[in-house]
């Protein structure tokens, strides 16, 4: 069994990610002790709220560096909502910030087009190539989304899955072992669960082969 840990720096769905991880049979460890998040097999980042908020916590507390050097250690890497947003380089929300730079490219508004922000309920996700994450979700899969920022790849190769609302944004990105949801897959019923026990299996397997 996978042990995974969520960096728990304040922001984000934090007990529904452990509790649906725990669901698909990861061992789960809600935590911000930089030992236990450097001992796990994989680890997510989640977040709901400011990114320029969201990085501050993270300097804060030395876990942005910390989430960088497990990446570039090669241990599995998920961004969820928020926490996919600060996988890139940087945002232009608010006054803007500087992200953990682990995938090139920025965040900046979602264009609408008639509806409303945020961006709020169940919107299809077209995958277009094969990745670990999305194993047996098919061509497409509909998640749960709450969001008025959207991440705009530099290398058009990271997009993994693409969503629509007034315009086409990447919903799940991934490079190499770093990936990452727009979405809530906690609250996103099987598609989510799906997703989350793939990344699971991903981290089982990729600590065997660091072993």
């Amino acid at each position: 069994m996978s042990v995974i840990a969520i960096v728990d720096y304040g922001m984000g769905n934090r007990r529904s990610v452990e509790k649906a991880l725990e669901h698909v049979g990861a061992d789960v460890r809600l935590t911000g002790d930089h030992e236990q998040i450097r001992a796990a097999d994989g680890v997510i980042v989640p977040g709901v709220g400011a990114f320029p908020e969201a990085m501050r916590r993270l300097r804060s507390s030395g876990l942005d560096e910390l989430v960088r050097s497990r990446a570039q250690a090669g241990v599995p890497v998920l961004g969820i909502c928020l926490g996919m947003q600060l996988l890139f380089e940087s945002s232009a929300e608010h006054e803007g910030a500087d992200g953990l730079g682990l995938l090139p490219g920025r965040v900046t508004a979602l264009d609408p087009g008639s509806g409303k922000l945020p961006h709020i309920g169940w919107t299809e996700v077209e995958l277009r190539r094969q990745s670990a994450l999305t194993h047996g979700l098919g061509e497409s899969a509909a998640f749960y989304h709450v969001h008025s920022f959207v991440c705009r790849p530099e290398d058009e190769a990271d997009v993994v899955g693409v969503a629509e609302y007034g315009e086409r944004f990447a919903s799940i990105v991934e490079r190499d072992n770093v990936s990452g949801a727009q979405f809530h897959p906690e609250k996103s019923s099987h598609a989510g669960l799906t997703l989350l026990r793939s990344f699971a299996q991903s981290c089982a397997v990729d600590s065997r082969a660091l072993a």
